[in-house]
């Protein structure tokens, strides 16, 4: 049976990562808090905002958005959508 964790993102409880996704306090924070799911959805919409806004990981301003933007975005809060993005329709 997986474990599950009551996620800040969804306000429920959900399946939890099978690890922490970070090294230190940051990874075991979420690993106590986020859900399996939470998890996915940042890293689909941080590839999205890596994409369209043409983010490069070497730039420490651009990790320092997408940390920003992804305590935003497991927290529930407002957070950066890509411009232009038009998802499909189901």
């Amino acid at each position: 049976m997986s474990r599950t964790v009551f996620c800040k993102k969804y306000q429920r409880e959900l399946e939890g990562l099978a690890a922490p996704p970070y090294p230190g306090p940051k990874g075991q924070d979420i690993f106590e808090s986020v859900s399996k799911q939470a998890w996915l959805d940042w890293q689909a919409h941080q590839t999205m905002l890596i994409n369209e806004k043409h983010l490069s990981l070497a730039d420490p301003e651009a990790r320092k958005y997408l940390q920003q933007e992804m305590d935003k975005f497991l927290s529930g809060q407002e957070y950066d959508k890509a411009e232009g993005y038009v998802p499909p329709k189901k």
